[in-house]
């Protein structure tokens, strides 16, 4: 820890050291709106004399040092602002200072409440950004244009938002997985709360405690380079963004259709400066949103006497899931050159989930089929037959039925929090930037049923079953035949219960920063040189301790319960807590399965420690129309790796001894193993400005993103029969990042108004991307034997062949303020991105046979419009967004792959500003009952995987600014 402590002290130290010189002829001051409520980011300050130019801070501010003595015009420009100038004279020596508060068009309000001032921030920030980039921002009054973030990093071009049960959570930028997006919050790289995955889900945190949310596209020397996709920069409220305080309450309620329930939300949020010097702002939120879905999947798809499922389970959710967020932040202005802050967040997610399924088990008919199919219809009867090949009346097929009623009472607790202490000096000449941070992500469960699974096999019993396949996305069942005990409770048995005694993953990052740069001011504009320095100290860990038990006399009708499902009757049915509820009363009646829970618990833990030490060198060219970044990062990595190798050794088969196990024996062998390897990753971003309101963009950049550290692990899992036979399914500490070369190109069109219209291309090459694949005992490079562990089969994840992506985006937005009455008030933004992004895999794993797909979570085309009219104090609008389908997850062959379905969505908001201080606001959320459909492609149709209905969410409430 001591070098962690170290760098930061030793960068602060030399930071506050620099000489702050009065330079001959500074000219400093601020930018805000006419109401002086807050400070403009990203406004374009220009000495016209001198074709000098900078952008305004955070906070509104701007300096130009070393200016010759003279008269001057400066010239203040911001997106949807009428252009300000202002005569300055500059002395031999000292400051001048100018602060200059812009006005809107048409009403000044503009520039600080509603959709054009969202619209005008973000779109200003844009146009003054180093790199390609697109923001979302708050107004002066903390509104969000959603109240949900991922929704709103929706409507962004080339963002498409991944869904769990109706919620978007994981961001996928230009068609990539969310595994290669990376994600910080004010400035600290986010560790992520799930055991398996780095992606961090966004609906950990709250929108009401955020700020601005910042997606780069392009990377600079200065940022860390672990991202393809884009670089995911969420930031939270600091006392200096604004000129007056602010407090704002709001509570409102929320209620979903299916669920039948009105459930609260209710978030803070203050910024106030207790001096010119100091400030401090923060927030809390909380929200509970209770849902339910209908689910159904089906499975194990086979074209025997027809295209069926041989598995098909009909869920009914009931979930309850409740979000508690909190920030603070400390800002400091130690002198005029140094600025000082330090800021916490803090989130907890909390998901209670309750699942009742009724499963359908056709296994057996995977030979010869279902027992009759026509019109779509397919019925599958439990009576034995003889064996369609064999003339011979004693060869027969057994063609068992299993249905299974389960209940999942599980309740899962998601934590992330952080703290980052740090700060600037800016003398003008020499500056510096500096931080140390500490984050930390965790996911708990303990005490969960998941699930208790209730069986009864029908064979030979009289029992029929008809599946009604016409439609592809709910398939339904229907019982031709009972021989009575289908729908008695009392006959099914429990077959098992799982039991989480404890899943505990948690993931930490200590990290450590330092800047330094020096401007050197010419007659065509301002070259500087920046280095720095950056550690990263991160440790993953996960630990799980399953228990199975069983008990024989345990019997459905005494957990009885009944289901809200709507699509078809599942009953009877467990209740939500009933199974549960049995085994903690009577836990002492039940045996525990030590075997499995032996060997699902060992296979299951490991631990990764992953330390990056970075250094950088650039240089930055800066004129009036001209902007070039260009310059060289080194990312070394050091990993620490623990797994266990655990085998599991049937009755009868060999021990490592050379002895015959007389029973089912696992045997765990803790495994390490470390590694270090280096990157060299250039970059160069070019800003061109031929007029005022174009803007060209040229960037190129390589960039990694290092393997998800549970497939990194030595977790090694291997099954040997009483045969010797072995079968292994791997982890490979051998992988290597994913590295790509990056290019992009746009230009953007930024009108007189508050509107703009911008176009890219992109194109990406991402080398040793990672499969995976399947291995005989003789096939190459292996030939049977990983990391001197025999096997006769095994999967084992590899880097794979290049893989490559193209795409264009177009945007457009625009705020027609310049319209006469009522007209001024509508907003319309609308873009569209079209990606094409291609891999290669193996067919069944066969290195020998690769099949060329598109990349996962790729949607092909993406597009969002958002009407809407904003004028006095009435603030409405209509959003739809739409995706391709994409390729969720691959299989052996193309057949069997897993695609997600094209997804086109309405949301409504609605606003109404009572008084100056009191809005009450309307959001009704999936208008159209957007589904989730997810198929497979054998024999040329779709085939349903999963669907999945929510219905609609409606909102309500009221927000008090202060």
């Amino acid at each position: 820890m001591k070098i962690r402590h170290s760098l930061f002290a030793g960068a602060a130290i030399a930071a506050m050291s620099l000489p702050v010189l009065a330079h001959a002829g500074e000219v400093a001051g601020t930018v805000s709106d006419t109401s002086n409520t807050i400070a403009l980011r990203s406004a374009q300050v220009r000495i016209v004399e001198l074709d000098r130019v900078t952008a305004t801070s955070r906070d509104g501010s701007f300096l130009f040092a070393d200016v010759p003595a003279g008269d001057y015009t400066l010239e203040i420009t911001y997106v949807g602002a009428e252009t300000a100038t202002r005569s300055i004279s500059v002395p031999a020596t000292g400051t001048v200072r100018e602060d200059v508060a812009l006005a809107g068009f048409g009403d000044d309000e503009i520039l600080v409440v509603g959709q054009a001032a969202n619209l005008s921030s973000a779109l200003s920030r844009k146009k003054e950004a180093d790199g390609i980039s697109d923001v979302l921002t708050r107004d002066a009054i903390g509104q969000f244009p959603d109240q949900n973030v991922a929704e709103s990093l929706r409507r962004l071009p080339g963002v498409n938002v991944l869904n769990d049960q109706g919620e978007g959570r994981f961001v996928s930028v230009r068609g990539l997985d969310p595994e290669l997006v990376s994600t910080s919050l004010n400035g600290v790289r986010l560790p992520s709360p799930e055991s398996d995955v780095r992606s961090v889900a966004l609906d950990v945190i709250s929108s009401d405690i955020i700020e601005s949310i910042e997606v780069k596209k392009s990377l600079t020397p200065d940022m860390d380079a672990d991202t393809i996709g884009a670089s995911v920069e969420i930031q939270t409220t600091s006392a200096f963004d604004r000129k007056k305080d602010l407090l704002i309450v709001k509570l409102e309620g929320s209620y979903n259709d299916y669920a039948d329930a009105l459930t609260p939300k209710a978030s803070l949020d203050f910024a106030t400066l207790l001096s010119d010097n100091f400030g401090v702002s923060g927030g809390v939120s909380y929200y509970r949103r209770k849902f339910e879905t209908d689910n159904i999947e089906a499975d194990d798809w086979i074209d025997e006497g027809g295209i069926v499922p041989l598995e098909l389970q009909y869920r009914d959710y009931d979930v309850e899931r409740e979000r508690i967020s909190g920030t603070l932040g400390f800002d400091f202005r130690a002198s005029d050159a140094t600025d000082l802050y330090v800021k916490g967040t803090w989130s907890q997610f909390d998901d209670q989930e309750y699942r009742r399924r009724l499963t359908f088990d056709m296994g057996d008919f995977e030979d010869y089929g279902p027992t009759s199919f026509a019109n779509g219809i397919a019925t599958f009867n439990d009576a034995t037959i003889q064996d369609p090949e064999i003339d011979d009346p004693a060869d027969t097929v057994r063609q068992r039925i299993g249905v299974e009623r389960d209940i999942k009472d599980r309740f899962e607790r998601q934590r992330i929090w952080s703290v980052v202490a740090g700060g600037k000096t800016d003398t003008g000449t020499w500056f510096a930037d500096y931080s140390a941070s500490y984050a930390r992500a965790s996911e708990r469960e303990n005490g969960s049923v998941d699930p208790a699974e209730f069986r009864q096999r029908f064979s030979d019993d009289g029992l029929e079953i008809g599946f009604d396949l016409t439609d592809p996305r709910v398939p339904l069942y229907t019982v031709n035949s009972d021989p009575g005990s289908f729908y008695d409770p009392a006959a099914y048995e429990l077959t098992d219960i799982e039991y989480t005694a404890l899943s505990d993953a948690s993931d930490e990052e200590w990290a450590g920063r330092v800047d330094f740069g020096r401007r050197f001011i010419t007659d065509g504009g301002e070259f500087t040189v920046q280095a720095g320095a950056k550690g990263r100290w991160r440790d993953k860990r996960y630990n799980a301790n399953i228990e199975f038990y069983e008990n024989d006399s345990f019997t459905l009708d005494q957990a009885l319960g009944s289901a809200t499902y709507r699509l078809i009757s599942l009953e009877p049915m467990a209740s939500n807590t009933g199974a549960s509820d049995f085994f903690r009363a009577n836990r002492d009646d039940f045996e525990f399965v030590a075997l499995d829970s032996a060997f699902d618990s060992a296979v299951s833990d490991y631990s990764v420690g992953e330390d990056i030490m970075a250094g950088y060198l650039l240089g930055r060219w800066d004129s009036s129309t001209l902007r070039v970044i260009g310059g060289l990062r080194y990312e070394h990595t050091s990993n620490d790796i623990r797994g266990n190798l655990v085998t599991l050794v049937e009755e009868g088969g060999t021990l490592p001894d050379g002895g015959e196990a007389a029973d089912d024996t696992v045997l765990v062998e803790p495994t390490t193993i470390d590694k270090n390897y280096g990157n060299w990753l250039p970059s160069l971003n070019v800003r061109f400005e031929p007029t005022r309101n174009v803007v060209l963009r040229l960037a190129g950049y390589r960039s990694l993103v290092r393997p998800k550290l549970s497939r990194l692990a030595p977790r090694f899992a291997v099954e040997q029969n009483d045969d010797d036979e072995r079968e292994g399914e791997f982890g490979n500490p051998d992988l290597l990042p994913y590295k790509a070369w990056n290019f992009d190109a746009s230009a953007e069109y930024y009108m007189s108004s508050t509107g703009a219209i911008t176009a890219g291309i992109f194109y990406k090459s991402i080398k040793d991307y990672i499969v995976d694949a399947n291995f005989e005992g003789d096939d190459p490079p292996f030939n049977g034997v990983y990391r001197g562990i025999e096997f006769d089969e095994a999967v084992i994840p590899l880097n794979g062949d290049t893989a490559e992506v193209f795409g264009v985006e177009i945007g457009v937005s625009q705020a027609f303020t310049f319209l006469p009455e009522p007209f001024d008030g509508f907003v319309v933004s609308g873009n569209y991105t079209y990606t094409d992004a291609t891999g290669t895999v193996f067919t069944d794993g066969d290195i020998a046979d690769p099949r060329k797909i598109t990349l996962p979570a790729t949607s092909k085309h993406t597009a969002n419009l958002s009407l809407g009219y904003d004028k006095g104090p009435v603030d409405i609008r209509l959003s739809g967004t739409y995706r391709d389908k994409y390729l969720d997850e691959l299989a052996g062959t193309a057949e069997y792959d897993r695609f997600v379905d094209d997804h086109f969505q309405l949301d409504l908001s609605a606003k109404f500003r009572v008084t100056d201080g009191i809005q009450v606001f309307y959001e009704w959320v999936n208008i159209n009952n957007a589904k989730y459909f997810a198929y497979n492609t054998l024999g040329n149709q779709r085939n349903l995987f999963q669907y999945e209905e929510y219905n609609w969410t409606m909102k309500g409430g009221v927000r008090v600014t202060f």
